[in-house]
């Protein structure tokens, strides 16, 4: 009997619901939660007063009065005090970073012109030491500009390695000292899928480097960073993380490789759930499909490894997500897949033969369609309807792949902070294809599984806004109760986790997070100020801002 992703996801909840009933008559329980407004992310029962916990697990959920004739002599009985509770939040799609000791560029506006980095490197270099790296953010104001160089850099900072990256991550622009210290040679080959740019003139490197280029020599740079540096920097990440209600973050393993970021984790154990994903890179002779591979079961308890990621090509920002129509600022190019057809069926048959779940990184719509042809061509919708292959972000999905999708099994990672460049997608693409690209609504609308990752700035409740709003395209929007389900059930859903945690549910794991203001009624602006006053993770606390009322 075949059964729909939404089915499925009914009853595992049903199914958790049922055993949970039966694990509350053992003993009393550890903790009960009262007085609150609870959103259990199942939506055939979204609200409750109350629930209890055993252990790590919820035993039993419903009105105060029932849960509180539960507690016994040793029970420890939190008062909400009306404060609402969600699932804890599971980001979806997430890069932990690390980096040595760096100074950034003091600049305003967050898509600079090319005057503006320089006169902000001239500002910067008498201020650090000989030697010390330079970084910086940009957008697309300087993509175009010639004078943005290597050259350019040298004449600023000869005595400073610079790296300066795009807010997608997709291309980056370094001096000579830059280049040189993350290896970088000047008969430097490009791997596959990537670019080291070279000058029409004279063949020398220009400083710019795209795609699996940038990759690598991101790794190269986490790579930098000191032990301490980079514990450091994780547990400053985790503590705000916690603070936020996050309790699971699905980490993409670049900057931080794969091993790497287990190894620190031993160090520096988080107080919630990461899930490491593997993170396919490339050199000149193709796809190095053992790098990390082993994927050793991590010792952590709150750790596991598992998953493989692959990017099939860039973003519109710098105009390197393949499209099946010209850019229409650029009508020259159409954008580049970083691999063929034939090539993502063969990261197909990989993920079959491993059993390991594969996603994608699919932005514009020609790679979305010869993804979907990939799938096509290794089985179908017999074979991979039950495997959760994951599109990460989902731009491409126009309106005509929306059905070959759903039919697929895919599952849409989607990330709201890209709904705000609204602007510049219809600069790049024009009003018609920006009104189609980024779907949201029209995939949950068709029965696709729809998961948040936030890809960027990791505050859920902007996340949140930005979905229940969609800037510039309301009718993509959905409400906030669906982008919190997409957020915890379906994000759980996303990683085969569906029947562990996700929703607040007898039988299930106790990740949740008792929120600073209700997020389902404040105003829109208002939700990106929440954060959690008390997060719990397996039952225990992970953070408490010392608010809530103990009896």
């Amino acid at each position: 009997m075949h059964f729909s992703p939404v089915k499925a996801l009914l009853l595992a909840t049903l199914t958790g619901s049922l055993l949970g009933e039966v694990r509350a008559q053992e003993a009393p329980p550890d903790l009960i939660l009262l007085n609150g407004k609870i959103f259990s992310s199942n939506l055939s029962r979204p609200y409750m007063d109350a629930l209890a916990i055993r252990g790590e697990r919820i035993v039993a959920t419903g009105t105060t009065k029932e849960i509180a004739a539960l507690a016994g002599k040793q029970t420890r009985c939190i008062d909400l005090g009306g404060r609402t509770v969600i699932p804890g939040i599971n980001d979806a799609h997430f890069h932990l970073t690390v980096e040595p000791r760096e100074y950034w560029l003091a600049i305003q506006n967050n898509n600079p012109d090319w005057k503006q980095v320089t006169e902000a490197i001239v500002a910067t270099v008498p201020k650090v030491p000989k030697g010390a790296w330079i970084r910086g953010e940009f957008g697309d104001a300087i993509l175009d500009d010639p004078q943005a160089s290597r050259t350019r850099l040298d004449s600023l900072a000869p005595d400073n390695p610079i790296f300066l990256t795009s807010w997608t991550g997709h291309a980056a622009l370094l001096n000579t000292m830059g280049l040189r210290t993350l290896g970088v040679r000047e008969d430097e080959r490009n791997p596959e899928g990537g670019v080291f740019a070279r000058s029409a003139s004279d063949g020398r490197l220009t400083g710019w480097a795209l795609e699996f280029a940038v990759f690598r020599i991101s790794d190269r740079f986490s790579e930098l960073a000191t032990e301490q540096q980079s514990t450091d920097q994780l547990k400053q990440f985790f503590a705000q993380a916690a603070r936020l209600g996050i309790t699971t973050v699905q980490d993409m393993a670049t900057p931080i490789a794969q091993d790497r970021c287990v190894a620190l984790f031993a160090k520096a154990p988080p107080p919630i759930r990461v899930r490491v994903i593997w993170f396919g890179l490339t050199n000149a002779d193709g796809r190095l499909n053992g790098e990390g591979h082993a994927q050793a079961a991590a010792s952590l308890p709150l750790v596991t490894v598992s998953g493989t990621k692959w990017i099939l090509d860039g973003s519109p920002i710098e105009r390197t997500s393949a499209m099946r129509k010209p850019y229409t600022d650029r009508p020259e190019t159409s954008g580049t897949m970083d691999f063929s057809q034939a090539e993502m069926e063969d990261m197909l048959q990989q993920s079959l033969k491993s059993g390991d779940q594969l996603m994608v990184h699919l932005v514009g719509d020609r790679t979305t369609e010869a993804f979907l042809n990939a799938m096509a061509a290794t089985g179908g919708k017999a074979v991979w309807s039950s495997r959760r292959v994951r599109i990460e972000h989902g731009d491409g999905i126009m309106p005509d792949l929306v059905a070959r999708a759903h039919d697929l099994g895919v599952v849409v990672v989607a990330n709201p902070t890209h709904f705000t460049l609204r602007d510049l997608f219809i600069k790049r693409l024009g009003t018609d294809r920006a009104d189609q690209v980024l779907p949201l609504r029209s995939l949950l609308s068709a029965g696709i599984p729809l998961a948040l990752g936030s890809d960027g700035p990791n505050n859920p409740y902007l996340n949140i806004m930005l979905a229940a709003t969609y800037p510039g395209k309301p009718q993509e929007a959905i409400t906030r109760e669906q982008a919190v389900v997409a957020y915890t059930l379906t994000a759980a859903y996303a990683e085969f986790a569906e029947k562990e945690k996700g929703s607040l549910e007898s039988g299930k794991l106790a990740d949740l997070a008792v929120l600073s203001q209700d997020i389902f009624k404040v105003p829109a602006e208002e939700l990106p100020k929440t954060e959690s006053v008390m997060t719990l993770v397996g039952g225990k606390i992970a953070y408490d801002a010392n608010v809530l009322a103990t009896q």
